[in-house]
């Protein structure tokens, strides 16, 4: 791992370390099981509201089921007309298997200047940092151009159905007058020549959607094999969907990045061929297009019965204006002689990759890194942003980490030992207090 220069902390990141460590070691799994959901998202949201409360916020709890609790507290900004601005996390995290663990997964160690811990960057980072950020700002008399929504959501892991969507459906009262939002999963660096960084800014999501192909044919015994086999039907239009690669969209998004990044990279960069990112390759190249994975695979029940029917259900996320144009494709790629269902769609966010708030950004990075250069991309995942884009809110995904350049951290995302370096949160914290003073 290469070095990257430290600045000494002061209070604030200090405190954002202390309350991001605090909130690591409040097991809040979220399974998406309501049987097995305990009350870690009530007991780490009551440790956030309590924090605030103590330097004189008004707070908003809301638990719409027991345990499943989120914290909302607003600070007004100096320009009324201003749209405000939701600067959100969650609080929930997914599970863990001890067993894959070096370290304590709810532990929040300190190992050769990296904390490890589930939620080092899913998202108890950022909700330690907005939660120091915010009492900082009250304590000190700042006060920030826009009002500050500040929000920690339970449930996005699941998602947000007791948390951001619910309180969108039941409480827009709580983000009246919000035009933009700041969140996950962007901000942090990837190597540029010459030692300097791109931080990468999520300005786009795609769109999720379920399909479940069907093939019928006869069911007959097992020991007569027949030529109307659903199983074989469905596993050929299976694997030719994973033998499929969608073309390339070029989005506004797209467009935007390869622009900003070839021009930062002295090379140009073509949307086909992305290979030269590194280990970040993988999720921008999977922003570029639509892509249908199958995931689940259901047929027969007996081992000498051929049923008359198998299905295969696939995860399928969709560029943003793309949806028509992927069913069409779809329906091309698996055949005629296979029916497909679609549901549970959840349409893609896009939001200016230029203006105001990425100049904010930019400036925000510029303090800290000289060389850096923020590169709007397009999340190939959700966030809490798409509930919040039902309100009219554009969403962008920020949370800004300065890494050494051998430092995946889209790759610590739900993994075992999952972790961040400790002057990244540093980093972090003083590029997010800038970016929320000035924004």
């Amino acid at each position: 791992m290469t070095d990257v220069s430290p600045s000494a902390p002061g209070p604030l990141e200090i405190e954002a370390l202390e309350f991001i460590r605090a909130l690591i070691r409040i097991d809040s799994v979220n399974t998406g099981d309501a049987a097995t959901i305990g009350d870690g998202e009530t007991r780490a949201a009551l440790f956030v509201k309590q924090r605030l409360d103590e330097v004189g916020y008004e707070t908003v709890l809301v638990e719409p089921r027991p345990g499943r609790a989120s914290v909302v507290a607003r600070l007004a900004g100096s320009d009324p007309d201003a749209g405000a601005l939701v600067a959100h996390a969650h609080l929930d995290v997914v599970p863990v298997d001890a067993d894959d663990w070096t370290h304590p997964p709810f532990g929040a160690e300190i190992h050769d200047g990296l904390l490890y811990g589930r939620g080092a960057v899913d998202m108890k980072d950022f909700a330690g940092m907005l939660l120091a950020i915010a009492r900082a700002f009250r304590r000190d008399g700042i006060v920030p151009r826009r009002d500050l929504i500040f929000a920690f959501f339970a449930d996005e892991e699941a998602g947000g159905v007791w948390g951001a969507r619910w309180l969108v459906e039941n409480r827009p009262e709580l983000f009246a007058g919000a035009t933009e939002a700041i969140s996950e999963v962007g901000g942090f660096s990837i190597p540029l020549p010459d030692d300097r960084r791109a931080y990468l800014v999520a300005t786009a999501e795609k769109g999720v959607t379920v399909a479940t192909l069907t093939a019928r044919g006869a069911a007959a015994h097992g020991s007569r094999p027949t030529a109307d086999n659903a199983v074989v039907r469905l596993a050929r239009a299976v694997a030719a969907v994973g033998a499929h690669r969608f073309p390339v969209v070029r989005t506004a998004t797209l467009e935007r990045f390869l622009e900003v990044y070839g021009r930062a990279s002295g090379e140009p960069l073509d949307g086909d061929d992305l290979s030269r990112l590194g280990f970040s390759a993988s999720v921008i190249d999977a922003g570029t297009r639509n892509t249908v994975s199958p995931t689940v695979l259901t047929a027969g029940g007996k081992i000498n019965v051929i049923p008359a029917s198998a299905s295969a259900t696939l995860d399928v996320r969709v560029v943003p204006g793309q949806a028509d144009a992927l069913r069409d494709e779809l329906a091309a790629v698996v055949g005629d002689d296979i029916e497909i269902a679609w549901s549970r769609y959840i349409p893609a966010i896009e939001a200016p990759a230029e203006g105001r708030l990425m100049d904010v950004l930019q400036h925000a990075v510029t303090a800290e890194d000289p060389d850096g250069t923020v590169v709007p991309y397009l999340l190939p995942a959700s966030t809490d942003n798409k509930h919040l884009s039902r309100l009219g809110i554009r969403g962008y995904g920020f949370v800004p980490l300065r890494v050494p350049a051998d430092f995946d951290v889209f790759g610590q995302f739900h993994t075992a030992d999952e972790c961040v370096p400790v002057e990244a949160l540093f980093f972090g914290t003083r590029v997010t207090a800038r970016i929320l003073r000035d924004a």
